[in-house]
């Protein structure tokens, strides 16, 4: 069996070797390009293989497999395709990500590993302190607008959200930043 490299290099002189690249790729291509962008993949995909095809001859073995390459292929036509749609700051089909989403990603899998322990530390709380401490992180309310929500002074509020705050971030740990969004500063 013909390896990539061999396809690739060959598809320099018979430009239908390219086609078993295309076989051979198109499905793991496409799942990275649909976990990044999902209502264009297709599109991007289609434009992965032009590209890929275009530059086929500057393939250097030297940097590394063809797979490889083709998946910085990819990953430039998706930061290409993100600075597209930031430039026309038209409104992205599907809920895509105008930006590489795996930032989010990391952060949603560190809040998911420690919500339990979030959830059982924010139950033990007063009900005023979880009510204050709900309030400014997932309404983004500041602490006054937060005390008047409960009625309690704005400097009693102050001190019930630090009191919160700090039990909250004692039962996560040092090593644990706090995964919710909101003033814990």
């Amino acid at each position: 069996m013909e390896t990539d490299e061999d396809l690739l290099a060959r598809s320099t002189r018979e430009p239908e070797a390219f086609e078993l690249l295309v076989v051979r790729h198109s499905a793991a291509l496409h799942g990275y390009l649909a976990r990044r962008a999902p209502g264009v993949a297709d599109d991007l995909l289609a434009e992965v293989w032009l590209q890929a095809f275009a530059g086929r001859g500057t393939y250097d073995v030297a940097r590394g497999t063809a797979r490889t390459w083709l998946f910085g292929v990819a990953r430039n036509v998706l930061a290409a395709h993100w600075r597209r749609r930031e430039q026309d700051g038209r409104a992205l089909p599907g809920g895509e990500e105008s930006s590489d989403p795996w930032l989010a990603v990391d952060q949603r899998l560190d809040a998911a590993a420690v919500a339990p322990l979030i959830r059982e530390t924010l139950a033990e709380l007063p009900h005023v302190e979880r009510e204050l401490l709900l309030l400014v992180a997932w309404e983004q309310l500041t602490p006054s607008e937060a005390a008047a929500v409960v009625g309690i002074p704005a400097g009693t509020a102050r001190s019930r959200l630090h009191r919160a705050r700090t039990r909250l971030r004692t039962a996560l740990g040092p090593a644990r930043p706090l995964p919710l969004t909101g003033d814990f500063a």
